[in-house]
């Protein structure tokens, strides 16, 4: 009898399993033909159809339109009175390096010691079992670009597909991005994002700080020091040859040539003009992420053909001055400039899932909803440089599609129903959904 009731209790145990995060896996590759029928299509680029069908062949939409019929024997996914998105691109991102938050140290990858770290790749410590992973893609966002951290040059940036057994798998535009964070050109002390306490007040309190007396000063002298870096970095890649191999300047070769972009974190003026002067010496290809301050200066941004990621709309404003919802309608005026920009979560509360609600509050700020939608699909895509495979729904691009009854931008109207990446149906089950389920049955909840 203890045989049988301990054999019982082992298939209980794995019938429970089966249901766990762990054992989500990968959608294996689509090899035939998928409709997805009778919906909204929203294409990305400011186009919808109505009662529109999307031809999907293997990975790729291979048709689209209002007079598609499914043929024979293929899979067809009815979207009627449901909207139909490009899959959400989260443009800067610390997403699989960082599981908990910074106080766990034990689970966090992101972020690498010393200054200048241009040999670091994101991708090799991309960890595809991120928990934090199912939740994103039932948030719609099916495509990430993770960033490393820490230094001055902190290293490569790889874009991922968020369906993926491992980092090889998950890559989906290899090293796009090196990344570059400013000095800050004031003290800022306590508070949310720029207001903070004055350092004399703290003086006066007897409370000790730990900053620069001028820190303008600082600021434009390591400004000269990450300058003086690049620079020994040209001059080593135009030599013929070496007699010793340097790593951190080898891994600036795609930079200089063109082949990867310079992301400059920063939120103030002074620090997007110094962005402005690497295009003027170096002709790098500049991308400001942060830029909170960006609507101030949106012209020279436009003349200098530098893109924004503007980091979190839900925020205070950055200075005291500003109005208080600033951070609501700078996407509107980087949009009237004509500045190509995108947005982003790095919200570490949410966890960046609250991507296309950012959407959604810009789009009540100023911007057109397909303006908004394009803001965290197209727009995304082109700064990432992968605009030619993915960002929008058209033909010969890969089939990266969220389906959604409501608004996908409206938080209480928005519920994704299916995702695809490269055409294949990805689970949208995750944690979250686990532990909504497990109470419901706890308190006999239908």
């Amino acid at each position: 009898m203890k045989k049988i009731f301990s054999t019982l209790s082992v298939l209980l145990l794995i019938a429970g399993l089966t249901k766990a995060q762990e054992v989500v896996y990968p959608a294996k590759e689509n090899k035939g033909r998928i409709y997805i029928t009778n919906g909204t299509v929203h294409v990305g680029n400011g186009t919808v159809l109505e009662n529109a069908t999307i031809e999907i062949n293997q990975s790729k939409i291979t048709n689209i339109g209002t007079n598609i019929t499914a043929a024979a024997g293929a899979t067809v996914v009815d979207a009627k009175g449901k909207h139909v998105y490009p899959g959400l691109i989260l443009p800067a991102t610390d997403v699989g390096l960082k599981e908990i938050g910074a106080g766990v140290r034990a689970s966090n990858d992101f972020s690498e010691l010393g200054e200048y770290n241009s040999n670091i790749r994101s991708i090799t410590a991309y960890n595809t079992d991120s928990r934090v992973i199912g939740v994103l893609r039932s948030n719609g966002i099916l495509l990430a670009n993770i960033v490393p951290a820490g230094g001055s040059v902190s290293g490569s940036s790889t874009v991922v597909q968020l369906d993926a057994w491992n980092w090889e798998d998950a890559a989906y535009n290899m090293d796009g991005g090196l990344h570059v964070s400013m000095p800050s050109f004031i003290n800022r002390f306590g508070g949310r994002r720029g207001g903070g306490i004055p350092p004399a007040l703290l003086a006066q309190l007897g409370i000790s700080f730990n900053a620069p007396a001028d820190p303008a000063k600082a600021a434009l002298d390591k400004v000269e020091e990450i300058k003086s870096f690049f620079r020994q970095a040209k001059a080593y890649l135009q030599e013929p040859a070496h007699e010793n191999v340097n790593l951190k300047f080898e891994a600036l070769r795609k930079l200089f040539d063109k082949k990867q972009k310079l992301f400059v974190h920063g939120d103030q003026v002074k620090q997007m003009l110094v962005a402005i002067d690497f295009v003027k010496e170096f002709g790098f290809d500049v991308v400001i992420v942060g830029g909170s301050e960006s609507f101030q200066i949106a012209d020279l941004l436009k003349a200098n053909n530098i893109s924004v990621i503007l980091n979190e709309q839900h925020a205070l404003p950055a200075t005291e001055d500003d109005d208080i919802d600033q951070p609501y309608k700078t996407p509107a005026a980087l949009q009237k400039a004509g500045v190509l920009f995108a947005l982003n979560d790095g919200s570490d509360n949410a966890r960046y899932r609250n991507l296309s609600y950012n959407a959604g509050t810009a789009a009540t700020y100023g911007l057109t909803k397909e303006q908004a939608l394009q803001a965290i699909t197209l727009n995304a895509a082109k700064i990432l440089g992968i605009a030619d495979r993915t960002g929008s729904l058209e033909t010969g691009k890969d089939a990266n599609i969220v389906i959604s009854e409501g608004d996908l931008l409206d938080m209480k109207s928005s519920t994704v129903t299916d995702a695809f990446i490269q055409g294949r149906q990805v689970s949208l089950d995750n944690k979250q959904r686990q532990l909504y389920e497990r109470y419901k049955y706890k308190y006999s909840i239908k």
